[in-house]
């Protein structure tokens, strides 16, 4: 049996909801003889790796799939690199603040991810969704879970492939932000079960 775990957040900065958890949620199930793990993870800098990592040294995924908002974007974002660095004027659900803080003191300046991120834009497109690759993961909580998740499985010694995918508002969400875009979340849905499709047809032997 393969397992694939895929993260969303819980709501921040005010939201009332979370797209990503809102369509981690609503992935379809395990398939053949692969199981999806679904996982919700705080917005807070002190318990995000914790809580993912603790599962993946668990269950030893093939694959982690995080997904975290990034309001004003207008495509599925495939993370290309998680930077270790903290810098964020806003605060976390936690009402902490982090600014210029190494996310791991002496770890590398930057880890790239271990999906195939353009395969994985490729075939987003391919099925009409709109996916680009992303070189910047933000510096807030979704890049200190990125880069934490990544840290963990190299010096761990894990063959687990992990990546980040930013997702956009909600229609709901940017009612009153003129201008701004959004996704419907059947469309995430989709395109997330896309992805999690296509790493569960290169996990199998």
């Amino acid at each position: 049996m393969i397992t694939i775990l895929v993260t969303g957040f819980e709501p921040f900065g005010g939201e009332a909801i979370n797209p990503s958890w809102e369509a981690v949620r609503r992935l379809n199930g395990d398939r053949g003889d692969t199981h999806i793990e679904r996982l919700l993870v705080p917005t807070t800098y002190a318990d995000s790796i914790r809580t993912v990592t603790e599962v993946i040294d668990r269950l030893r995924p093939a694959a982690v799939v995080m997904v975290g908002q990034a309001g004003g974007r207008a495509e599925l974002s495939i993370e290309r690199v998680a930077i270790n660095c903290d810098d964020e004027k806003t605060p976390d659900n936690a009402g902490v603040l982090h600014e210029d803080a190494p996310i791991v003191s002496q770890g590398p300046i930057a880890y790239l991810a271990t999906l195939p991120i353009k395969q994985i834009v490729a075939g987003l497109r391919s099925a009409r969704y709109p996916a680009v690759v992303s070189n910047t993961a933000g510096l807030f909580v979704c890049n200190h879970l990125f880069y934490g998740v990544l840290h963990h499985i190299v010096t761990h010694n894990l063959e687990t492939q992990a990546g980040f995918v930013h997702v956009p508002f909600l229609p709901e969400q940017v009612t009153g932000k003129p201008g701004t875009p959004s996704m419907s979340l059947d469309t995430i849905v989709a395109g997330l079960d896309c992805i999690v499709t296509a790493l569960t047809s290169n996990a199998r032997p």
